[in-house]
């Protein structure tokens, strides 16, 4: 039977591409209903990068633009999309946003159907009020889904850049892959010193932060989307029958750790060495041979593989 066929005959792919159909719908409608008032964000960006270059101020804007409320040195960014006329730089930035989140939906359903679908029905609301008005909130989280498929340097930077934007995506340097995690660091380090480069503005650019009216911040749970293949990655947490195991498994290893420290005569020592031990393999500084040895462990499932049985493609490694 064809792969197509055998698919349209499974509940669980059908319930998921009606739910995707809903979502996608009602993010159609209400942009199309919404017509001309929209963009403001975006706008925000695009007419504080004109103004900046104008001689002008972006923290103090003419109506009926926003102040631009990012770090200074984050201007020179939107600058060859500023460069185009409003109505085609709306159109290319929201092309874009919709051509990346849907190219991001089609990865995750190929190798769990349902809930990609269950996640993009979460976020629907969240997402659509991104579209609305053109905040870079998705192209931060997308910034974070790419890290995790390219390599350390230029995923740390995007988690830095992301982070230093927008704060939020800060917290997803957990999820990150250990090497990506250090580049990280070290780009944050050095917007860091462009920070300090430019204090006075980012002074005041943090009290406008502050001070500025804002509505509740929907938006920021796109976050959970650039979590997606890190997610993915983890073919045994999709199997809902193996859950008890999963949780006795992890009390296990916790209560093991803390029995071994305890009957340790050098409890300091050891607790020291480990932390230094789990450190260096966080940020990936692991030795030859422990590099070695975590490169031969065995994982849930090779990259390629296909646990669920329902096709697609590799997962990122971990």
């Amino acid at each position: 039977m064809a792969p197509h066929a055998t698919s349209l005959r499974d509940p669980t792919r059908i319930a998921a591409i009606i739910i995707l159909v809903i979502c996608g719908g009602a993010a159609v409608t209400w942009i199309l209903a919404r017509g001309d008032l929209v963009g403001a964000d975006a706008r925000a960006y695009w007419g504080g990068v004109r103004l900046w270059l104008g001689g002008g101020d972006p923290l103090d804007p003419p109506l009926p633009y926003m102040p631009y409320v990012y770090w200074p040195w984050s201007l020179p960014l939107f600058a060859p999309w500023a460069a185009l006329p409003w109505e085609t730089a709306w159109f290319v930035y929201r092309i874009f946003n919709v051509l990346i989140f849907a190219w991001s939906v089609g990865w995750a359903y190929r190798q769990h159907p349902l809930a990609t679908a269950i996640l993009v029905a979460v976020i629907a609301i969240p997402l659509i009020a991104t579209l609305d008005t053109g905040n870079i909130t998705l192209l931060c989280a997308m910034g974070i889904w790419a890290a995790h498929f390219t390599g350390p340097r230029l995923g740390g930077f995007m988690w830095a850049l992301t982070a230093a934007l927008k704060w939020f995506p800060a917290l997803l340097f957990l999820i990150l892959k250990p090497r990506t995690r250090l580049w990280g660091l070290a780009w944050a380090a050095l917007l860091g010193l462009l920070t300090l480069a430019v204090w006075p503005e980012a002074v005041r650019q943090l009290e406008l932060v502050i001070d500025y009216p804002r509505p509740i911040r929907l938006d920021y749970i796109l976050l959970l989307w650039a979590a997606v293949p890190w997610i993915w990655a983890h073919p045994r947490w999709f199997d809902w029958r193996t859950w008890p195991e999963q949780i006795g498994e992890m009390g296990d290893v916790v209560t093991g750790a803390v029995a071994s420290w305890w009957r340790s005569p050098k409890r300091a020592r050891s607790a020291w060495h480990a932390g230094l031990r789990h450190g260096r393999h966080f940020l990936g500084l692991d030795g030859p041979d422990e590099a070695a040895t975590a490169a031969t462990t065995p994982r849930e499932a090779p990259p390629g593989s296909d646990p669920g049985g329902r096709g697609g493609s590799p997962r990122p490694a971990r």
